[in-house]
């Protein structure tokens, strides 16, 4: 059994996410998502999506880039 780097749980059905050279091993979607997903600059949730990313700065929608000051992004249609 592996143990989740997030809540510690040992888990049987553990999994690995390798990531920028790096091995992360978790119990869950959820615990992974917690751990990995970048973060909107601009309201604060969790881009789980594809989101847009201008300048380094990671965004869950083009509507909150814009609110940012970033122009020319649209999302995917």
């Amino acid at each position: 059994m592996a143990q989740c780097e997030v809540c510690g749980n040992d888990y049987d059905k553990a999994f690995e996410v390798r990531a920028a050279g790096a091995v992360h091993v978790f119990d869950s979607f959820e615990c992974a998502i917690h751990r990995m997903a970048p973060i909107c600059e601009h309201c604060g949730c969790k881009v789980i999506g594809h989101g847009v990313e201008a300048g380094g700065r990671f965004f869950c929608c083009a509507h909150c880039a814009r609110d940012e000051g970033v122009r020319d992004l649209a999302d995917r249609q």
